[in-house]
């Protein structure tokens, strides 16, 4: 599920008195990479990532909403939890890359605006030094330039929480929360077919369309 929470170290369970303790030394990420329903789907797959949440980064206004985040200047953004010891923060950079359309400063496929365009936001100065590596990397490896800044998060651009229902959009059976009678989980699906992104991705990156996304790369 997208919201596991196996990084505190305080969670702990105990199965026939023994206790078994979550890893300790889970960390952070916050990516934006277009729709934030279909990010979090994508690194809800890679081995490693322990929680996903959908929210809004960057811009200028107290408290983002989803009527209100655009306007403010913010991105749809996935706060990422990870352990560490599994994945490296450059090799989700990279993930990320190769999940996107890196030579979109528009948006992402067709979805348009500054509220869908991609960024990566590093949480201290190893990560940016991580993420401009691992962005330097990907340039050499496509050939081309890659238009996805890194922005460090300052306390202006603290991350916000999505409204609960956008949480797990993409796994949801209720029919609430979309229009035309079907589940979220098929209106989903639908959108991200009709929107073209994992098409586009494949162009843009060939044989390295999604790479470290298992079911897709």
């Amino acid at each position: 599920m997208a919201r596991r929470q196996f990084a505190a170290a305080a969670i702990a369970l105990t199965l026939s008195g023994t206790t078994l303790a979550a890893p300790a030394f889970a960390d952070t990420a916050i990516f934006a990479g277009g729709c934030f329903w279909c990010v979090e789907s994508d690194f809800d797959k890679v081995d490693g990532v322990t929680e996903t949440v959908s929210g809004y980064v960057g811009g200028t206004t107290d408290n983002p909403t989803y009527k209100t985040y655009e306007a403010g200047g913010h991105r749809e953004a996935v706060r990422i939890t990870y352990d560490p010891a599994k994945v490296s923060y450059g090799e989700l950079v990279g993930i990320l890359l190769r999940s996107i359309d890196v030579t979109d400063d528009g948006g992402q496929f067709c979805d348009r605006g500054q509220g869908y365009t991609s960024g990566i936001y590093p949480l201290s100065a190893e990560q940016e030094t991580e993420a401009e590596k691992a962005k330097a990397a990907a340039a050499e490896e496509l050939g081309g330039q890659i238009v996805t800044p890194v922005e460090p998060v300052t306390a202006k651009d603290a991350f916000t929480d999505a409204e609960e229902y956008h949480q797990d959009y993409y796994m949801k059976d209720d029919f609430r929360l979309s229009p035309g009678g079907v589940t979220a989980k098929a209106a989903y699906k639908y959108y991200r077919a009709a929107c073209g992104r994992d098409d586009r991705v494949r162009e843009v990156w060939g044989d390295n369309a999604f790479k470290g996304i298992p079911g897709l790369s």
